[in-house]
Formats: structure tokens, sequence, C-alpha cells
């Protein structure tokens, strides 16, 4: 179907977020578990499990153990697709991110219980990334619970000020925007205190720029921060 002329079309040409160990912003909330990757290979324990809340920066942190581990990534629906050994077999250790909404499934727990029996056996290393510590979860296989909640775990915790603000500027930044002080103060005077909310914030600024063709300015993102409250 041909839009009418009225309507705008908008290219969505996405976005590269900066995952480099130079791009991560270390600050009180997530320093203890930038130690813990800084600690690495000298874990206790053949995993180490990271956990926080969503958008905390997670993926990134891990991303950065990644790199300088040479780990293979497991995609954490192949627990229940291959066998350990195969799995095993990718790379000289293992990140597996998220881990947790797979808890409770009886087959991807038996992989990943033989997972780290096998990282145990052979001196290598899994990250396991969830967004609560195990302790909360409930697992089918006792075992694995043993294990997993003996490991290490640390935690990412909500950001503070100074720690959103600069989350922000570098979420920006991703999209090629670049905003000032005057909407920084803004938005952190008035949005939800959560990484979530800002890459939600970010997401949404950047589509109705692009949508209306008009440069991020206070009065547009004030239009944003107005519609999510409304919609909560």
């Amino acid at each position: 179907m041909i839009p009418a002329r009225h309507e705008q079309l908008t290219l969505n040409l996405g976005h590269r977020s900066a995952l480099g160990r130079e791009d991560f912003l270390i600050a009180d909330s997530n320093r203890d578990a930038v130690s813990w990757i800084d600690l690495w290979p000298e874990w206790p324990a053949p995993a180490l499990v990271l956990y926080g809340p969503a958008a905390c920066g997670k993926t990134h942190l891990a991303a950065v153990w990644s790199a300088q581990t040479k780990a293979a990534a497991i995609n954490p629906a192949e627990l229940c697709q291959e066998s350990a050994d195969t799995l095993f077999a990718h790379g000289p250790h293992l990140l597996i991110d998220p881990v947790d909404p797979w808890i409770g499934d009886r087959d991807a727990e038996t992989t990943l219980f033989h997972l780290y029996n096998l990282a145990k056996e052979h001196n290598r290393t899994l990250l396991l990334t969830m967004r609560v510590p195990p302790v909360r979860l409930s697992f089918a296989i006792p075992d694995l619970a043993s294990r997993l909640r003996a490991a290490p775990g640390v935690a990412i915790h909500a950001p503070d000020e100074t720690l959103l603000g600069a989350v922000l500027v570098k979420m920006f930044s991703d999209r090629q925007i670049q905003i000032g002080e005057e909407i920084l103060s803004y938005l952190l005077l008035r949005m939800e205190r959560s990484f979530a909310a800002a890459r939600d914030l970010v997401e949404k600024t950047d589509q109705l720029a692009l949508a209306e063709k008009k440069p991020v300015s206070l009065s547009l993102v004030r239009h944003v921060l107005i519609s999510q409250t409304t919609a909560e």
C-alpha cells in the first residue's frame, strides 16, 4: 500500500551500542562486579554469577569479560538443544547471558549441570548472568542449585544520579545524539531511576525525533517523558 502524501516514512537504520571496556562506566553500583571480572582467572569456583535488574550493564560487562578471555557466547536456548559436550567445545570459556529464564527447565538444567562439572574438571570458567541471585530461583535439579548457590555471585545495583546521567549521555551518544546539560538535568529530576527506564526513554526520543524530523530538544524530551508518565 502506498502511503498518503501527508504520511512520513521513517527509516530505522539502527544503532551500535559501544561495548568495549573503555565504554563501561564504573560507579559504586557496579564497582564490585568490575572487581570480580578483573579477578579472573583467580575465581574460587568454575562459575561466576553476575546478576542485576534489566539494562543495568550485565551484558556489557559480560562482553568485556568475553573479549578478555576469548570466551564463547552460548545462546541460552541451546541448553535445551545441544549436549553439554557440544557446547563445551565452543570455546576455552563460556558465557551464558541470560541463564535464569531457563532455570526450572529440567533439560536446560541438566546441560548446565554437566557444563559446570566439565568446567571444573578442565579448569575452565563459566560466566552466567541473571536478574536475581540463584538463591531466589526455583531449580528442577537440586545438585545444580547447590553448585550455583555456592558459586560466587556479584550484583550490579540500581544507579545513582551520577551514573544514570553518564548512562543517558552514553545511550544517546550510541545513537549519534548529543544532549546538553539542560536536557540532562531535566531528565534526572523527573525520570524513573533505572537503566531500563533510561533505555526506553532514549529509544522513544530517538524514534520521535526521526518521525518528526526534528533535533532532540528539551520540548521533545518533555513530550516523551509526559507520554511515558501518562502511559503508566
